[in-house]
């Protein structure tokens, strides 16, 4: 398609230009007759989240996203940009996307009063209207807003007052476009004072030179309600002029946020896709983990959790179940328990522990939120199945060792030995006993459910022996075998 390169191109073509929240609006309105996802890629939140955001775009709001990290807020941002239009005309050369029509800048004023109908024409596409910036406190005047350029002075021979020698900051830049500030309450209060002003009345000074620049912007924050209070603030008179506070959320269900991890998560690594079979009990088990966590009265719940959790986890355990079956020779990746286990270094870094947390220690943590999840989707998967013959193996004093180096064939050599568990551990599932891979994984799977009620204990080399009279005695508490030495009990 070929675009009007002149004004009087642009004026034949009887092209006009809308704000960009009209603009915003129209595309929005549009997607939504035509039923089109609006933010794909972003799951959980069909029914909070973006009925808000698309009430706040058809009112023609500022937004704040405000939410605990990890919450796709950032995400779901950039994604704005989809409804913006592909193109738009600007005065060729201009820093901040003068419209031909209506040039808010010095320069576009210039270009328009020499040049008239011949003002050259420069097309921009969306993604050059999106400006963003990480809120720091070491972020200046000059940076959002602009400050005078001596170079420019200089080589136009200009007066330090005249609006030629500007240096346009980031806003400016964003003219006709999206201006997004992350964590918005580490702005320095000054800033903040700037951004109020120039939303409400498009006047702003810079270094005591006043200007008018009344910019055409769609703003857009994100803040964590945890930094109110311990980085910083969001003034009253900004937070007043931000049309709609909209509050992001965990996933609520764990298919929810089994659907995330797939979606995030690097594990497809082989161009076989048959190569690696994850278990859905343990994606279901890996995202446990993560709601375990939220509820743990030893995890700063300020903080939060992120949705990172089970996303890295989940590319640990594959990639623990890969170097098993490097080391074995298995053809095939079938992540377990075991592995969900080696992930521990990728759960620690994401909680932020409170004191008696601190005490315990992050390894004994994450071990007892392994154990904890395993157990709620094992009571999904085996309720009214009876284990008791198994159990009363362990009883009598056998063990089994399942390392996470073992291979299939010779973790199924083990778990014959215990009565009625292979067949068993099979009830809810549709792969058979040649299946190796799986079976074990299933196995395994119903003995960490058997640890997880305490009927059974488990050693740091994931062996598996009878629970102490202590230990079924006290059944559901927590913390209380994170004490083993790694010997069988």
């Amino acid at each position: 398609m070929e675009y009007p390169r002149t004004l009087r191109d642009l004026k034949a073509a009887r092209y006009e230009t809308l704000s960009v929240k009209d603009e915003l609006r129209l595309n929005l309105i549009r997607k939504l007759r035509s039923r089109e996802k609006l933010f794909p890629g972003i799951v959980g939140y069909d029914e909070t989240v973006i009925p808000q955001l698309v009430n706040a775009i058809l009112s023609r709001h500022n937004v704040i996203l405000l939410g605990l990290r990890g919450q796709a807020k950032s995400r779901i941002i950039r994604q704005l940009t989809g409804l913006l239009d592909e193109r738009i005309p600007i005065i060729a050369g201009s820093e901040v996307n003068d419209d031909p029509f209506r040039p808010i800048s010095a320069y576009g004023r210039q270009m328009l009063s020499h040049n008239g109908d011949l003002t050259p024409i420069e097309w921009i596409n969306r993604d050059s209207r999106f400006v963003e910036k990480l809120a720091t406190p070491d972020v200046t005047v000059a940076d959002i807003i602009g400050d005078v350029d001596p170079i420019k002075a200089a080589k136009g021979g200009h007066l330090l007052s005249d609006e030629l020698t500007i240096h346009f900051g980031l806003l400016p830049r964003a003219n006709r476009g999206i201006f997004a500030i992350n964590e918005l309450p580490d702005l320095a209060g000054k800033i903040q004072v700037g951004l109020f002003n120039i939303m409400q009345e498009g006047d702003v000074q810079i270094k005591g030179y006043p200007i008018r620049l009344p910019l055409d912007v769609m703003l857009v924050f994100s803040a964590n309600p945890e930094d109110y209070t311990a980085r910083g603030k969001i003034i009253t008179p900004l937070k007043d002029r931000i049309g709609s506070e909209i509050m992001t959320h965990y996933p609520k269900e764990v298919a929810t946020s089994v659907q995330i991890t797939k979606q995030e998560a690097w594990t497809n690594r082989f161009t076989d896709p048959n190569r690696i079979v994850i278990s859905e009990f343990i994606r279901e088990v890996v995202e446990q983990i993560a709601f375990e966590a939220r509820d743990d009265s030893h995890i700063d719940k300020h903080s939060g959790v992120s949705q990172r959790l089970p996303i890295t986890v989940m590319e640990s355990v594959v990639s623990n179940a890969e170097r098993r079956a490097l080391i074995t020779g298995d053809e095939r990746i079938v992540p377990r328990v075991a592995d969900i286990y080696a992930a521990i270094p990728s759960i620690t870094g994401k909680m932020e522990l409170e004191y008696e947390g601190e005490q315990l220690g992050a390894n004994r943590i994450a071990k007892d939120l392994i154990k904890r999840a395993a157990g709620e989707i094992f009571g999904g998967y085996f309720v009214g199945i009876d284990f008791s013959r198994a159990v009363k193996w362990f009883d009598e004093g056998n063990k089994i060792l399942l390392a996470d180096t073992a291979s299939a064939e010779e973790c199924v050599g083990l778990l014959e030995a215990v009565p009625e568990l292979i067949e068993t551990a099979l009830i809810p599932f549709e792969f058979g006993r040649n299946d190796l891979g799986q079976l074990v994984a299933a196995c395994e799977f119903v003995l960490e459910g058997l640890y997880a009620e305490n009927k059974i204990s488990r050693n740091e080399e994931g062996g598996y022996a009878a629970a102490t009279k202590a230990k079924k005695d006290r059944r559901g508490m927590i913390y209380d075998d994170l004490t083993e030495t790694g010997k069988y009990s």
